[in-house]
């Protein structure tokens, strides 16, 4: 049975096509349809239809990965399904992973959905992407002009993936979507990395999100392997795997095809030789129907080429050309490579259309094979030569006119077709030309598989032509070339494989590159190329746990000492300020940040001299000028948003509410981290977001709102994208866990923060806390030798992360039957304070802040404490001391320590116990939803470290106090966990 098809787009009447259309010439051909009747796959097709239905109705994402081998019916499941979707009222939006040779596009499935989603919702897609057009058009160029490169190519990327979650979010807002990505074996990386981000982060939206693949082309080496490994990990995504027809599937595919019953025999026959294998049960059945008995004896790819030769002469030659185009070919492109007279070219098509060999692109412009195993058929007929020669004509063509092909796909189809054609000396530039368009992309994993055909063909490439390429546009503060010619350096070729190989993912490859740069270095006398590689080294030693990177970057900050002011010195400068201030911060740090900002300012890079404002703004507030500090980090930041310094103001949102905690403000870190939630989840940082939701955590938790602080720290292990971020969220979950009492959650969350902070980079930030969460675990858990153990071993120095409140849990554990005065604890004399602070002289112990002071008094009284000295003076000093500043569990600790101190000490006389006490404690403790100590533990003479006095001549009492009475025998009910030990 036969039907009649027009050539244009599918979907498109004939009569509403457009004249510029090149498929409207083939007018109406003659074309062998598919069965007409949908045989089998019940069950795949009610999962999917339940998928839709849950989407519709609960509003949250649906994820389904569809796998089968070459030919079993997956694009006509999904395309019975999409039929289905799209009568129900979902919009459906497709995109191919497309092929050219073993390599994708970048990004190609989703610029053909977005594509889609703009020709339909033009004017809500327009609304979504309102003020990030310039990141989106790196996927969707019909947006506009692409954004300029940002300094931390990082943050581009998670950037540009969270802003696509996003938009998908707001599209699905009032309507169900489907989206369905194809051949997802033939997917480039970044496509991958994409669609994994996608399953991961879309969320609240009605989303049908489908990928489908071919599982017999998934070798052991296959990239797709570990995807789908990672994949099977997430229990939101479900897997199908289609499997062959029966033998009665079989006879209704062929009874479909053929319009009426077919007899046994020929069941049997054709079950037997296609194995229930939907594609070739077809080019059986038409075999057959054309008379073709022999075919069904032949071999299956002498089988898809029967249809081939079957065909005229020019139409082979046609479709020969056609297959070594790729998935896809541009008519006009096809029309320039076969150099065929306009009628004859025509026709041709027309029979490779009406054959069902080929058949028109979705929009119009080009055509595809029917089936991939059709074209991978001819192409294995091609004979070596002839693929070398028309990838070459493909080349040619491309190269005199590229408005041939779409602009975003012309660099890397010209690069792919020199570099197949074997002619380095086009595939060289061709090549480096590719790989900067995909880098703009932020498709890192494509411009590094660029970058590695250019170093396989430069010394193949005639140095007139090595010495023509111009310096790529380099990123991260590379010097520029400085050379007589201007010409591109083996070097310059070596640090963008490197940065390409460390945005990638790929850090054991960067850091064998960086290593070999160096060593190429040592013959020439280049500091400023020397310096760059050092620092690529040292912050490559960070991310793959080799140390903490300070010996490269000592070295390239010695390097730079007497050059004149340049990119690369500035570069160095800031990372060097940077790298103190984490972890050994001393006099030297605010000057070294000063010469930062100064150097940028001289090179002209405003992004680096705000980002090292940043690093001076804390600096300044850790010295001691917090207002001075806190004033220069608001300027910087809101110069940043005014720029658009995406990396600046995502770091400045996290380092400002941390700073504002540590000198003792949580209510104002609190409302910073409201305006930093919204920036960086506005910008798509959401790393960022997760850091600063972190921080948020902290400073909620100091004002004694824990359940919001157990909230913002899980959302921001939700939304952590790296091991560091991750690990903070656990450091904070830590806390909570302890300081309401459940110890085994404790346990695992500091166990994961530990894990995922490692050994190889201790930073003071980090490990002081992890100190103090292990030492308040070991106390609670009754090991007050491993606590004791714990409390010796931090060390900071002056500038490091304010150690006061470790210091106070050191000293909580020490006093545990008796211990002294722990090392942790023991508190260095305080030197005279200057009334003049000076931001480039830092104080030997921190600035002299109300909250620290607090802290310091506090230790000062539980180290009298723990040595038998416990004094209601001192702890009188230490409510006084908390009560201004914004710790309520610190303050009802210490009054909960003054009462038990008045009513078992030798001081009472002296101090007083008045009504006051009691009261403040209740009423802190109201503030940290904790009940108070006054009727949690009302005999803490079990806590005593005292003898029990001889009970007090009632006539001697200080007025407005009295014992706490407790019924004789009755069992001392548990204390509240304190928040230090």
């Amino acid at each position: 049975m036969t039907v009649r098809t027009s050539g244009n787009v599918p979907g498109v009447p004939e009569t509403t096509a457009a004249v510029s259309d090149p498929c409207a010439m083939l007018g109406t051909v003659e074309s062998r349809p598919i069965s007409p009747v949908f045989v089998g796959r019940a069950p795949e097709l009610t999962e999917l239809g339940d998928a839709l239905a849950r989407a519709g109705a609960s509003r949250e994402p649906q994820a389904l990965l569809i796998g089968g081998e070459a030919g079993v019916g997956k694009t006509r499941l999904i395309e019975e399904f999409c039929e289905t979707a799209r009568g129900s009222g979902a919009q459906v939006a497709l995109g191919g992973c497309i092929e050219i040779g073993s390599e994708g596009l970048p990004f190609a499935p989703f610029s053909s959905i977005l594509h889609t989603l703009n020709a339909h919702l033009r004017d809500e897609l327009a609304a979504a992407v309102a003020g990030q057009e310039g990141e989106l058009a790196r996927i969707l160029p019909e947006l506009g002009e692409t954004a300029g490169e940002i300094r931390d190519e990082e943050i581009g990327r998670a950037r540009l993936f969270e802003l696509t979650a996003r938009l998908l979010e707001r599209l699905a807002a009032h309507r169900t979507l489907v989206i369905v990505v194809e051949d997802l074996h033939w997917a480039d990386r970044s496509t991958r990395e994409l669609l994994a981000y996608l399953l991961r982060a879309l969320h609240d939206a009605g989303i049908v999100l489908i990928a489908t693949y071919r599982s017999d082309d998934i070798h052991r080496r296959h990239p797709l392997r570990p995807f789908l490994a990672e994949i099977d990990r997430m229990r939101t995504v479900r897997r199908i795997e289609l499997g062959r027809f029966n033998r009665d599937e079989v006879r209704s595919q062929i009874a479909g095809i053929r319009g009426s019953e077919p007899a046994e025999d020929t069941v049997d026959r054709v079950f037997k030789r296609s194995e229930g294998n939907a594609f070739f049960v077809e080019e059986l059945a038409r075999g057959l129907a054309d008379g073709c008995l022999y075919g069904l004896s032949d071999p299956l790819r002498d089988l898809l080429l029967v249809r081939v030769e079957a065909l005229p002469e020019d139409a082979q030659r046609v479709v020969r050309i056609a297959a070594e185009a790729g998935s896809t070919v541009e008519h006009e492109l096809l029309a320039a490579v076969c150099q065929m007279p306009e009628d004859d070219l025509i026709e041709a098509l027309r029979a490779a259309v009406g054959s069902n060999t080929l058949v028109p692109t979705q929009d119009g412009t080009g055509y595809r094979f029917r089936h991939a195993l059709v074209r991978e058929a001819v192409v294995d007929d091609l004979l070596p030569g002839e693929r070398t020669r028309l990838n070459r004509r493909y080349a040619q063509a491309l190269e005199a006119d590229p408005g041939l092909v779409r602009a975003e796909v012309g660099a890397t189809r010209l690069a792919s077709y020199w570099y197949k054609a074997h002619d380095a000396a086009k595939a060289l530039p061709a090549v480096l030309a590719a790989s900067v368009q995909a880098r703009r992309r932020h498709a890192y994993a494509e411009q590094l598989r660029l970058l590695d055909r250019a170093l396989e063909l430069w010394d193949d490439a005639p140095p007139e032509v090595r010495q023509g390429v111009r310096p790529l546009d380099y990123a991260e503060g590379y010097p520029a070339c400085g050379c007589d010619d201007d010409a591109l350096r083996f070097l310059d070729l070596l640090a963008e494989i490197a940065v390409a190989a460390r945005l990638s993912g790929d850090s054991e490859r960067a850091f064998m590159i960086t290593k070999r740069a160096l060593r190429r270095l040592r013959t020439e006398n280049d500091p400023l190329r020397t310096a760059w590689f050092l620092m690529q080294r040292s912050r490559l030693c960070q991310g793959t746990g080799r140390g903490d990177g300070w010996e490269d970057l000592g070295r390239a900050q010695e390097l730079m000492r007497g050059l004149p002011p340049s990119s690369v010195h500035a570069t160095v400068t800031a990372a060097v300020a940077s790298w103190q201030m984490l972890h050994e911060p001393g006099p030297g740090t605010f000057t070294t940040a000063e010469r930062a900002v100064e150097l940028a300012r001289l090179v002209g890079d405003e992004e680096a001299e705000l980002n090292s404002r940043v690093t001076l703004a804390g600096l300044s507030v850790d010295a001691g000028d917090v207002e001075a500090g806190l004033t220069e980090f608001r300027t910087a930041l809101d110069r940043a948003v005014e720029r658009g310094y995406f990396a600046v103001i995502g770091r400045g949102h996290v380092n400002l509410p941390g700073t504002l905690e540590g000198v003792g403000r949580s209510r104002e870190a609190v409302e910073v981290t409201d305006q930093g939630t919204e920036l960086t989840t506005r910008y798509g940082l959401k790393n960022s977001t997760s850091w600063v939701l972190s921080n948020r955590s902290e400073s909620l938790q100091s004002l004694g709102r824990w359940p919001e602080a157990g909230q913002a720290a899980t959302e921001a292990r939700r939304l952590a994208q790296n091991s560091l971020a991750l690990a903070l969220a656990a450091s904070r979950l830590t806390v909570l866990a302890l300081d309401t009492g459940d110890l085994t959650a404790a346990e695992r969350e500091l166990a994961f923060a530990q894990e995922h902070y490692g050994t190889h980079d201790p930073q003071p930030q980090h490990a002081l806390p992890m100190v103090r969460h292990a030492l308040r675990l070991a106390a609670r858990q009754g090991r007050i030798l491993d606590a004791r153990t714990s409390s010796c071993a931090p060390r900071w120095t002056p500038g490091s992360p304010r150690p006061a409140p470790l210091r106070l849990a050191a000293a909580v554990v020490g006093g545990h039957r008796g211990g002294g005065r722990p090392r942790a604890a023991r508190r260095r004399p305080r030197p005279a304070r200057d009334p003049r602070p000076h931001p480039g002289r830092r104080q030997a112990a921190g600035p002299a802040l109300p909250v620290w002071d607090a802290y310091g008094t506090a230790v000062e009284a539980e180290l009298r404490r723990a040595e038998g000295r416990d004094s209601p003076d001192a702890w009188a000093e230490a409510v006084a001391a908390f009560t201004p500043v914004e710790r309520p569990h610190e303050l009802a600790w210490c009054c909960r320590r003054w009462a038990e101190s008045l009513l078992h000490g030798t001081e009472r006389a002296t101090a007083g116990l008045d009504g006051r006490t009691p009261a403040r404690s209740r009423c802190c403790c109201s503030a940290r939803r904790t009940p108070p100590p006054s009727t949690s533990a009302p005999a803490p003479r079990r806590r005593a470290r005292t003898p029990r006095p001889a009970r007090p001549d009632t006539s001697r009492r200080p007025t407005g106090t009295r014992d706490s009475p407790r019924r004789a025998g009755a069992p001392p009910p548990a204390a509240p966990p304190s928040p230090w030990g």
